[in-house]
């Protein structure tokens, strides 16, 4: 346990680089009294809004909550919602030097009209083309850049299919850090699923799983769970196949050995940005040389701590310390 508890304040020695889609979450916040006479859809009386970072932005707050210092490396808009992305930057004492502008993208915005604390609506201003060969390698550049001057111990490679990690930048950047013995923790979606062969971590959730290999499968099915690990690991080999899976638990796999981890009872208040915190966990303990079962214990309570908490938020390390040295 001690030994765990310097681990917690290893984390402040680590640099952490998150490449990937960012985006910012806006939340407009409201009373509903009545329904319109114009459509049968509630009037939302306007009380707040409030903007975070979101998307791969978010998991660099969870790594800087963790006391690491992290480094955004991802394109935005030159637009009104860029230089709101770069005040939310500014104002959350995070680097922007690998944040890379683009007359040919659009800042993400994804906006959530509340009403009696319920979400009613969301609308996304987003463009998800991938992004073109300049912008692959100016992005692809900065991020070497980044990494050879700071020294990086990580790159988390976040994504959300909006266009940034193409197969291009997802190649040519592994490739680098596993020549600078960097290592590599990945956040899946579908598009890209498979083309992050040799990363040290891969962390799906068991949909993307499912989608990724095409089995259609429950978790009292462990033989075909079992195949589309194994199918998996043909395709791209990490080192580390971690996948989240919900109620369930997570699961590590790591050669031959399978280790599940059931979930903690926790009152469940929202799931969102739990995949942020997980992913960032577990990078932060390999980047101190955990064993796996570890790296999949912390990650696991961290996950579950967020879902305690409604909107996206970040890991509290103190409370997450206090509950890893309980176990």
């Amino acid at each position: 346990m001690v030994d765990l508890k310097n681990v917690f304040e290893e984390f402040s020695n680590k640099k952490i680089i998150i490449v990937g889609d960012v985006m910012i979450d806006t939340y407009l916040n409201g009373a509903v009294n009545r329904i319109s006479p114009e459509a049968p859809v509630p009037i939302v009386q306007f009380k707040s809004r409030e903007h975070r970072l979101g998307g791969a932005a978010n998991v660099a707050l969870n790594i800087k909550a963790l006391g690491a210092q992290p480094f955004i490396c991802s394109i935005i808009g030159k637009d009104e919602d860029g230089e709101l992305f770069q005040r939310l930057i500014n104002e959350s004492n995070l680097s922007s030097r690998g944040v890379l502008s683009s007359d040919e993208r659009v800042t993400t915005v994804k906006t959530r009209v509340i009403g009696n604390n319920q979400q009613l609506l969301r609308i996304d201003h987003e463009r998800t083309n991938p992004i073109n060969s300049l912008a692959e390698f100016a992005l692809i550049e900065r991020v070497k850049e980044v990494a050879e001057k700071e020294q990086v111990d990580a790159i988390i490679f976040q994504d959300y299919n909006k266009g940034i990690l193409t197969e291009n930048v997802i190649a040519s950047l592994i490739e680098f850090a596993n020549e600078k013995n960097i290592i590599t923790t990945v956040d899946p979606k579908k598009e890209n699923f498979f083309s992050y062969s040799n990363v040290t971590l891969f962390k799906p959730n068991l949909k993307e799983l499912k989608e990724g290999v095409g089995l259609t499968f429950d978790m009292t099915d462990r033989e075909t769970f079992f195949e589309a690990v194994g199918r998996l690991n043909e395709k791209i080999a990490p080192t580390y196949t971690f996948i989240t899976l919900s109620e369930h638990g997570v699961y590590m796999g790591q050669k031959e050995e399978h280790l599940f981890i059931p979930a903690h009872l926790r009152v469940i208040a929202d799931v969102s940005g739990a995949g942020d915190t997980v992913i960032s966990v577990a990078t932060l303990c390999l980047t101190c040389n955990l064993e796996a079962k570890w790296v999949a214990e912390i990650a696991n309570l961290a996950g579950g701590l967020v879902c305690e908490k409604i909107g996206v938020t970040t890991v509290d390390k103190e409370q997450l310390m206090s509950e890893v040295l309980a176990l």
